[in-house]
């Protein structure tokens, strides 16, 4: 990947003052994260590295801590390899999709004037986190395609006007919503919790309403509280006056080229065939059809997100923006290049959830922690289990499927709201996702990063949110 590495010699004049301002707000949260910065950027493997290494461990544990054989363990990650396919492809379409539209012309141009709002380095690290966050609040699957488009056009925009933006804390400021999405509408836990047809009822005997998870006022007061956390704090770990500083590299600032590429093809060819490509009634047709069903959708669910629909919805708007079949090919041509570390790293994680499951190390993992609580203790030990346990599932949904079960049960029994659970189940899986890169993997695409570059940063961002959550997590179980 290229970078220009420069020697930070002070920000602009427009910048300067407000460096001073901040080191001492950022030098407590830098001193304690340094250290993992400094071993993670030297120890932290390639993704894949990472999750091979993650199955090995995996594996081990399963065989020294349950009665698996090795032929059960081999047969438990063979068989979950695919279990996350449908996962995998949904993934795949919202970051195509997803860079697809942003680079249509009409995006692109509003893509310009956001990123021309910030005026400062300080300015331009907290609206990325802002807006990251705020679309985390709908669905996450936005603010990871969102959040890193945002952060290419801030560095672009910065560059021009001459102000140094460490563009790695820019892509981790965009990640670290992945931190806070549990409280917002898309939350995996409280959905599955409230599906009436959820495995929840087997223990439960009840689904449980998202009006005493997502809804209830120790949640929303989290949010108030933790999103202003990130956007002051983030901002105050740019790097200070004569560390280094990663700049956006050109050929990301370049962009994608579709624009030459269409006008050149529409010179070159004027045969039918090529007038037909370069009609718009194709593409307006089917994103009106598709459009259509979208509309027909909402006004049958009411405001239900999915993933699906969020797809939908990217595919609707392209269509609709684009200006030819042959723009749509281009564009998606272009981006198809982001989703390949998806396709390859996706299945491993599902094998590694396949032994959790069917080797029973999961359920084991989580019956210790139960083991080991009180109905004072439990709901942050939820949390803190979630948050471990998430590193080997990072699947939200999945991890769920394995912990809920267990934890709700024992709340019943020791006398802890089954909702606390559950939302404390939800917070702990979100906080790990800043040391975990299965999802970090487009946002990642998106800004041609490495997970290294921004695991120092992201790992002040789960500190933030973690401090928060797990405090909204006590003070739920007390009432």
């Amino acid at each position: 990947m290229s970078k220009e590495h420069k020697a930070a010699v002070g920000e602009q004049s427009a910048t300067g003052a407000e460096s001073t301002e901040s080191t001492g707000r950022g030098l407590s949260l830098r001193t304690i994260t340094a250290p993992f910065s400094r071993f993670i950027e030297r120890w932290m493997p390639a993704p894949l590295i990472f999750a091979v290494a993650l199955t090995v461990i995996v594996v081990i544990m399963a065989l020294a801590m349950t009665p698996a054989t090795p032929v059960d363990v081999l047969a438990g990650w063979g068989t979950g390899l695919s279990d996350l396919l449908a996962f995998t492809t949904q993934m795949c379409l919202i970051l195509l999709l997803g860079h697809a539209l942003a680079n249509t012309a009409p995006v692109r141009r509003a893509l310009v004037a956001m990123g021309r709002l910030p005026r400062t380095s300080y300015q331009a690290y907290a609206w990325v986190t802002l807006v990251a966050c705020a679309a985390s609040m709908l669905t996450w699957g936005l603010a990871l395609v969102v959040g890193g488009l945002l952060a290419r056009e801030v560095a672009v925009q910065m560059r021009q006007r001459g102000v140094e933006v460490h563009f790695p804390l820019l892509v981790a400021c965009a990640y670290t919503s992945m931190s806070v999405w549990s409280m917002g509408y898309s939350s995996s836990a409280p959905l599955a919790a409230a599906t009436p047809d959820s495995f929840i009822i087997d223990t439960l005997g009840a689904t449980i309403p998202v009006s005493e998870t997502l809804g209830t006022w120790w949640n929303l007061v989290g949010i108030v509280v933790v999103v202003p956390a990130l956007v002051l704090i983030m901002p105050t770990l740019r790097p200070r006056s004569g560390e280094s500083i990663v700049q956006l590299p050109k050929d990301l600032a370049a962009g994608d080229g579709v624009e030459a590429a269409v006008a050149h093809f529409d010179d070159e060819d004027t045969s039918p065939a090529a007038r037909m490509d370069s009609s718009r009634i194709v593409p307006l047709l089917l994103g009106l059809g598709v459009a259509a069903y979208l509309i027909w959708y909402f006004s049958t669910n009411g405001f239900a997100l999915t993933l699906d629909i969020v797809n939908w919805s990217f595919l609707a708007a392209l269509l609709l923006l684009s200006r030819s079949t042959y723009e749509v090919g281009q564009l998606v041509k272009n981006a198809a290049s982001t989703v390949g570390d998806i396709l390859l790293q996706f299945p491993l994680y599902a094998g590694i959830m396949g032994i959790m499951v069917s080797t029973g190390l999961g359920t084991l993992i989580a019956n210790f922690f139960v083991d080991i609580s009180n109905p004072v203790t439990f709901g942050p030990i939820a949390f803190v289990s979630a948050a471990l346990l998430n590193i080997a599932i990072p699947s939200a949904g999945g991890q769920f499927a394995v912990q809920g079960p267990v934890m709700l049960e024992a709340a019943q029994t020791i006398g802890v709201d089954p909702a606390v659970v559950t939302m404390a189940i939800g917070y702990g899986d979100s906080i790990t996702n800043m040391i975990q890169p299965l999802f970090a993997l487009p946002l990642l695409a998106i800004a041609n990063s490495r997970l290294r570059d921004i695991v120092g940063y992201t790992s002040a961002s789960m500190l933030i949110s973690g401090t928060v959550l797990i405090g909204v997590t006590f003070v739920a179980g007390l009432l």
